[in-house]
């Protein structure tokens, strides 16, 4: 299929790497985003090979790697601090190195800028509030009175999809793991020339971003899926990190002070396990596998996504051949990120076997090298 009118639901990683590769197939883009600011949380997101091959097959490696901190290995730590493995990363690309960590304002201002240079319309502010596949076409009316006709429409709105709940009332819904994560930036020491994972029931890691920064990723287990008031967040998450039994993660406890720079999530999960589209209306990214961050492969599912239905939208004369191609070709990866994340996560909570995250990050890297 060729200059299609296609409309992308939601202006994140998903979405605008999806906008960038139908941009570069000749397509109309318009993304659209309920936040008018089109802001991101400023920490940071663990890139890993697979994710930087993708990226440079998009043409954005370059700005991508000059915005991070490259580092070719994952230390793995007992729930004390002991280091007990040493996880190499596969370099996928010779131009190019093993895993990055960025800070997730940058990456975002990377394919935000690229996105609008390529010449796709964005617009701020407004959803989707009807969506009716008119079998030729879908017509689309927004939230602020407006409507138009597109070839295609595309939901990629994240874990709780309003696209998804639009023409899918009946699929799976995101389900609360037990656990939430908590992510705060520090300044980086000059030998953090890697991610640092910590085993136990509390996960943690520390993840280098810049030259200047690294964030610490600490999962908790939450029963009830808590909310914590915006003015005590920095006491609550200093007083999970002073409950870890790795000294290099207590030490960090004091430095975390200001509640705006704290991010807390509760972990949902889901996985569509049937068909990821309807008629014309497709779903991509956290839409149709949200995953716990668990192996850090969140975004990048979601960018590999991308660049396969672009891929299949070229290959195929309808959109019901062209999406059918693209699940196939996802799902696999998809799913084995979703359950493996999911079953490191319940060994946390005691749900299950306790997972050793050195033999998992290595199976999951061996995975991911493969292609798309």
């Amino acid at each position: 299929m060729e200059n299609l009118k296609i409309l992308i639901i939601g202006g994140g990683i998903g979405g605008l790497t999806s906008a960038i590769a139908l941009r570069r197939d000749g397509h109309r883009v318009t993304v659209i985003d309920k936040d008018p600011d089109w802001s991101v949380y400023g920490v940071g997101i663990i890139q890993q090979s697979n994710v930087i091959r993708a990226m440079a097959q998009l043409g954005l490696g370059e700005d991508y790697v000059a915005a991070g901190v490259p580092f070719d290995k994952v230390a793995v730590h007992q729930p004390d601090g002991e280091l007990v493995a040493t996880v190499p990363i596969p370099r996928l690309m010779d131009a190019y190195p093993a895993s990055l960590g960025i800070g997730r304002p940058a990456l975002h201002k990377i394919l935000g800028d690229r996105t609008m240079a390529d010449g796709a319309e964005v617009r701020l502010g407004i959803t989707a509030t009807i969506i009716e596949d008119r079998g030729e076409d879908v017509r689309v009316v927004f939230s602020d009175g407006s409507e138009d006709v597109f070839d295609i429409v595309i939901g990629a709105d994240g874990v709780y999809s309003q696209t998804r709940d639009m023409i899918m009332p009946d699929a799976e819904k995101p389900e609360f793991t037990g656990q939430a994560v908590w992510r705060y930036n520090f300044p980086r020491p000059a030998d953090l020339d890697a991610l640092h994972a910590y085993n136990g029931p509390i996960g943690a890691g520390l993840v280098p971003i810049n030259a200047d920064l690294m964030y610490m990723y600490v999962t908790t287990p939450e029963p009830g899926k808590p909310r914590y008031r915006h003015d005590t967040l920095a006491q609550s998450m200093q007083a999970k990190v002073i409950g870890h039994t790795a000294p290099q993660i207590r030490e960090l406890a004091t430095q975390i002070t200001d509640n705006d720079e704290v991010v807390y999530r509760p972990m949902d999960a889901m996985m569509l396990r049937g068909d990821w589209h309807v008629g014309r209306v497709v779903l991509l990214g956290d839409a149709v596998h949200a995953t716990t961050p668990h192996l850090g492969q969140g975004a990048g599912m979601a960018i590999e996504d991308s660049i396969v239905l672009a891929e299949e939208i070229a290959r195929h004369d309808t959109p019901k051949a062209a999406f059918k191609a693209y699940r196939d070709r996802r799902y696999e990866r998809c799913a084995y990120i979703v359950d493996h994340s999911l079953a490191i996560c319940r060994g946390q909570l005691g749900q299950g076997p306790l997972i050793d995250n050195a033999e998992a990050t290595a199976a999951m890297f061996e995975m991911v090298s493969q292609p798309i």
